[in-house]
This record gives structure tokens, sequence and C-alpha cells, in this order.
């Protein structure tokens, strides 16, 4: 599966890298650099950061169907729980 990012978000990204080059690293980043570091990380990291989201989609929408049941379910047959004068 190949990861796409808009391209506000590659640019907004691709500013990121550079920023965190620039105050942590002893190189500056350059766009060419810095586009294929991205395209990198897109590639390989990606599908790991992807799949990690649709295990905890997955886990969540788990739990509340687990819990369906409980927040649905209507009593059956209640008729003759109820009171003499209520039926």
């Amino acid at each position: 599966m190949t990861f796409e990012l808009s391209k506000e978000a590659k640019q907004t990204a691709l500013e990121s890298l550079q920023k965190y080059f620039a105050e942590n690293m002893d190189e500056p980043l350059g766009n060419l650099a810095g586009g294929a570091l991205l395209n990198f990380i897109l590639e390989e990291i990606g599908p790991s950061l992807y799949n990690k989201g649709v295990a905890d989609a997955q886990e969540r929408m788990q739990a509340r169907i687990s819990e369906l049941d409980y927040e649905v379910q209507a009593d059956e047959f209640p008729y003759w729980r109820k009171p003499k004068g209520r039926r």
C-alpha cells in the first residue's frame, strides 16, 4: 500500500523535518534530501503506523460491539412480570 500525503501535508511535513534537522543535527536538510527522507519514512515506516491505527480502531470497535447487547437489548416477554393492575 502506498501512502500519499496531500500537497499541503507533504509541505508541512517537509518543513517539520527541516526544522528538526536545523535544531538537532549538524547539517541542514535541503528540499531534495528532505523530500527523499520523507518519502522513505512514508514507504518504510508508514505501513507500521497505519497498521497500528487499524488495530487500535478494531480494538475500540470490538469493545463497543461487545457492549451493544447490554445497551440495546429489550426484555423479552415482560407482560407476566408486570403487577396485575398494570397489565
